[in-house]
């Protein structure tokens, strides 16, 4: 607690001096004194309730004084508050859904393993707006930029490689992702590209695809998923499905251009622990704008004086009237 206005407190000795004038006048009026043999019949007079009660009202009466100082002198109480700003960024998964993605080197196989990991990428990122971008053949929206998790998971584990027509689009795929926040007036905007093949149709190529997002200035990540060499792959056979070994075929070069042309950086993932890794990283890059803004709260307290004041002005009233002109 502090006071506004602390100089107004010296206005104490007001009622400092009528205590000492009140205790002089008591000595000064003291009735003349008389010998007796014995005190015995004047002892309990001295102590009666008269002689206790007449002393209240002006008791009550430095008290109000003293409080009414102390509250024209406003005494405040201050606390620190923060207001934390935070400036998102928006975020597109455009991620591969061809039938490739169904090869057995991650577990259970790629795309659910690329799910698993980014919905747990999209739950570390509360403040972000996020979107899903699936591609194979062709591309489109599976879920537009929003903040709502719960939808942004919900789609996402939707995800199948059955959605659309096989193949491996990805300018198609960084180009729809691209449309999907060129309006966007976030600070950051940033395309998490995520594939395990090779570039073979689509009517965008990558690398128009690129500069397009260049040109709107979003970072491009590029994530190459697949082990090095052959992976275990089920394939339809006359006697049904078997795991065969097929090789890994991923356009590192390509992915590592789109990154460097949109000042992002290209990952190849080998297995679950590796993607997680990159989504951990890349997490660490593009963090969230943070501005902090700390300033005080007072609270005024002269009410609660005040009021103290007044009723003491009210008791010493009922004193007065109540119980000293009913005293003998």
């Amino acid at each position: 607690m502090f006071f506004e206005y602390p100089k107004l407190l010296w206005l104490l000795l007001v009622p400092f001096l009528l205590v000492l004038r009140y205790l002089y006048i008591e000595i000064k009026d003291r009735r003349p004194h008389l010998r007796v043999s014995k005190a015995t019949p004047w002892q309990a007079g001295g102590k009666s309730v008269l002689g206790i009660i007449r002393h209240v009202p002006f008791i009550l009466r430095i008290a109000a004084l003293s409080l009414i100082v102390v509250s024209i002198a406003r005494p405040r109480s201050s606390s620190k508050v923060e207001r934390v700003d935070t400036e998102g960024i928006d975020i597109v998964l455009a991620m591969d859904v061809s039938t490739s993605m169904l090869a057995r080197d991650f577990t259970p196989d790629r795309i659910s393993a690329a799910k698993d990991i980014a919905i747990e990428f999209i739950s570390q990122r509360p403040t972000d707006r996020m979107g899903i971008v699936v591609f194979a053949g062709e591309s489109y929206t599976q879920c537009p930029l929003t903040t709502d998790r719960a939808t942004l998971i919900n789609l996402m584990k939707e995800i199948s490689t059955d959605l659309i027509e096989d193949g491996t689009a990805i300018g198609n795929g960084l180009a729809t992702a691209v449309a999907r926040m060129k309006d966007s007036d976030a600070k950051s905007r940033v395309v998490i590209l995520l594939t395990d093949g090779v570039n073979n149709s689509g009517e965008v190529s990558p690398e128009t695809a690129a500069e397009i997002a260049k040109t709107y200035g979003i970072r491009v990540y590029t994530i190459g998923v697949g082990a090095n060499g052959e992976a275990p792959y089920p394939m339809m056979t006359p006697w049904g499905v078997q795991v065969q070994n097929v090789k890994v075929e991923i356009d590192e070069k390509l992915l590592s251009n789109i990154a460097s042309v949109t000042g992002g950086r290209y990952f190849r993932a080998t297995d679950n622990t590796k993607l997680s890794e990159i989504y951990s990283e890349i997490n660490k890059m593009e963090k969230a704008r943070t501005t902090i803004d700390s300033f005080p709260v007072y609270k005024e307290l002269f009410g609660g004086y005040a009021l103290a004041a007044l009723i003491c002005l009210i008791l010493e009233m009922l004193v007065k009237l109540l119980v000293l002109r009913r005293l003998p």
